[in-house]
């Protein structure tokens, strides 16, 4: 059995109950630094940073993160759970997951994995550094961002210096925010989803989608395999359900009157669409978010 997860119950039994899961495993080398440690890290929403290098059984299982979180692959090979499919992610990827979302992965046995990471804090009301026009992952950027928390860890454990402290977050932080919104401010892709962030509900299509932006369907399709490494209609579910999951978060709406305004036909369709992505119901969604989650890595 997969020990990240117990058996599927309920539903039929296709609906998996994850469980919040911390294995190290024995030759886990890991380096972190969270805001209780060090306080510059507070005024940017960093929660946890670090350098982990680990092999099997290493694994982690997050089911309602609080923050923000990129993990960016240096060496090796890992396991990363993407809006509900596990992805091979290798050096040189970045994988990007927004709060509040189930958030795994763990070491492939016989592969040694290093990877950066940052997790962030945010609450409910806070716009999230990675939201609705994140991408799920990217293949440049992951050696840059190791190279930042580098530098971090090298003045943290020499002279601590405090500006050159708050010199290096400043940079790790810059460098999130790039990755976290790839479309340059007015370009045709970055109008095309804020249409489709200010209109959920309409009927979208592949070819509606490239009308809007003047672009053929293959060309934005392409440009979104490799911008988002989603296609345009993946990341138009995405984006619905991130509007979603505003709406149950600030409004006391039933699924019935919320499915209509991110886009689908009804309360049971709506419901799947967000257990993929998000890895519970809409209803536990809402359930969970008066319990206190604190950020762990």
């Amino acid at each position: 059995m997969n020990p990240r997860r117990k058996a599927a119950s309920g539903a039929g039994g296709d609906l998996p109950v994850w469980q919040e899961t911390t294995i190290d495993g024995p030759r886990t080398r890991r380096w972190s630094l969270d805001a209780k440690q060090c306080a510059e890290l507070k005024p940017e929403r960093i929660a946890w940073l670090g350098l982990d290098t680990v092999d099997a059984p290493y694994s982690r299982v997050r089911l309602a993160p609080s923050g923000s979180f990129i993990l960016a692959c240096l060496e090796g090979e890992g396991r990363v759970l993407l809006e509900g499919r596990w992805e091979r992610v290798t050096a040189g990827a970045i994988c990007l997951a927004p709060p509040r979302v189930l958030n795994a992965f763990h070491a492939v046995r016989g592969r040694r994995w290093s990877f950066a990471w940052i997790r962030y804090e945010e609450e409910p009301w806070v716009k999230p550094l990675v939201g609705a026009g994140s991408p799920l992952r990217l293949k440049v950027g992951a050696e840059d961002l190791g190279r930042i928390i580098a530098g971090l860890r090298a003045e943290w454990e020499g002279e601590r210096n405090e500006g050159l402290v708050r010199h290096w977050i400043s940079l790790i932080h810059g460098q999130a925010e790039r990755l976290a919104r790839p479309w340059q401010s007015g370009s045709r892709i970055a109008k095309l989803w804020e249409t489709v962030a200010r209109n959920p509900a309409q009927d979208w299509k592949l070819p509606a989608l490239a009308r809007e932006c003047s672009l053929s369907a293959e060309h934005l399709r392409r440009v979104c395999r490799r911008e988002l490494g989603r296609t345009p209609m993946e990341h138009v579910t995405y984006m619905r359900i991130q509007r979603a999951q505003e709406l149950l978060e600030r409004s006391e709406d039933k699924l019935d009157a919320i499915a209509p305004q991110v886009g689908y036909r009804s309360a049971v369709v709506f419901s799947r669409a967000f257990v993929r992505c998000v890895g519970v119901t809409p209803s536990h969604y809402r359930e969970r978010l008066s319990r206190n989650h604190p950020v762990e890595r």
